[in-house]
């Protein structure tokens, strides 16, 4: 049990007002799949500027933050070559054109500086191999900050670290979340957890808000504790058109020409203002969706069900705290309970 709760259930437009800032360092949360669009999308819409973005995998959501403007510095593992080695990249124009700066780093070694991040260290160890990369050896921005090396203590060897990486804010999209913001995840993961817990703020985007009791039911599936999440935003396909484990799968069609757009000259642009910045919110842009291509093409991306088995959470050790909140043995609540320590001190005798 803990302090009364309060909702944090807001629209898009609301929580990225208040959470997403000009300058600010930004993560997306996901991992290749579940991408957060329907928060992205509305990061453009308010022409965020002048931002720094971590991504494992930068994919559509890079692609478009950087041919909005709203980026001038990537940090990523990787990044999807839209058009392919011809062009048809924003990301490749843009660095070609001084307008973007990308620092490179490894699938192990991003992750190491978002695990120390969330871990609370300055710094992280990574493999030595990394010594003999150009990704160790080429810096850009962050110049000497990229990597550092120690002498390890107990081996003397020379020992290549990361530095933390504390995001301003992360943008995460998921199955499911409560008012409250405890926030369920299935499917790969990839830095997803470590990119919430390291960001100072956190935004969730879920396809459905579901009642406390579900996420109580299994907790399994939580991957980010509500007391770190600052907004909830209920968006039906968010994600769309990348694919979201148990709700539907990835649109090629519309990643498809999303691509034909993106080879044009010009043509991202003409796409943003079709498909974001003339459409007020994500419910208008799957309308327009139905518009274009038909409601049988977006349902068919539609999972299939596959469920897994349920799983028996029940111990025969009895609760602490009963069903009224109150603690059993002292008939106090947890808030009567928490003063009463701080009153007596740790040990309080009846």
């Amino acid at each position: 049990m803990g302090r009364p709760k309060s909702s944090k259930v807001m629209t898009a437009a609301q929580a990225v007002e208040q959470f997403v800032h000009d300058g600010d360092t930004m993560v997306v949360g996901n991992y290749t799949e579940a991408s957060p669009l329907a928060l992205i999308f509305e990061v453009l819409r308010q022409k965020k500027k002048g931002m720094t973005l971590f991504s494992q995998s930068g994919n559509m959501d890079a692609e478009i933050l950087v041919g909005g403007g709203c980026i001038d510095r990537m940090v990523s593992a990787f990044v999807h070559k839209w058009g392919g080695r011809a062009g048809g990249s924003m990301i490749s124009r843009y660095q070609e054109a001084g307008k973007l700066e990308v620092e490179d780093y490894t699938n192990f070694t991003y992750n190491a500086m978002l695990a120390a991040g969330a871990a609370g260290f300055s710094y992280m160890q990574v493999l030595p191999s990394i010594m003999d990369t150009d990704v160790f050896h080429q810096r850009g921005f962050m110049g000497d900050k990229k990597f550092g090396v120690l002498t390890c203590p107990f081996t003397g060897q020379k020992t290549p670290v990361v530095p933390a990486a504390n995001p301003d804010i992360c943008l995460l999209h998921v199955q499911r979340a409560d008012k409250y913001g405890n926030a369920q995840h299935w499917g790969g993961l990839g830095s997803t957890v470590h990119a919430c817990l390291a960001s100072t703020r956190i935004i969730v985007s879920c396809e459905e808000i579901v009642d406390h009791e579900v996420v109580r039911s299994s907790p399994h599936h939580t991957i980010v504790p509500d007391f770190r999440v600052d907004a909830v935003v209920e968006e039906p396909w968010g994600a769309h058109p990348m694919e979201l484990p148990g709700y539907y799968s990835t649109d090629m069609n519309m990643l498809g020409f999303f691509s034909h757009f993106n080879s044009l000259e010009g043509g991202m642009a003409e796409w943003l203002e079709e498909w974001v910045y003339h459409l007020p919110d994500r419910a208008s842009y799957i309308q327009r969706y139905i518009e274009t291509f038909g409601n049988q093409i977006l349902q068919g991306c539609q999972a299939r069900p596959y469920y897994s088995a349920p799983t028996n959470y029940g111990i025969g050790m009895r609760s602490l705290w009963n069903a009224e909140g109150k603690n059993p043995g002292m008939n106090l609540d947890f808030e009567a309970h928490e003063k009463l320590i701080l009153e007596k001190g740790d040990l309080v005798h009846d």
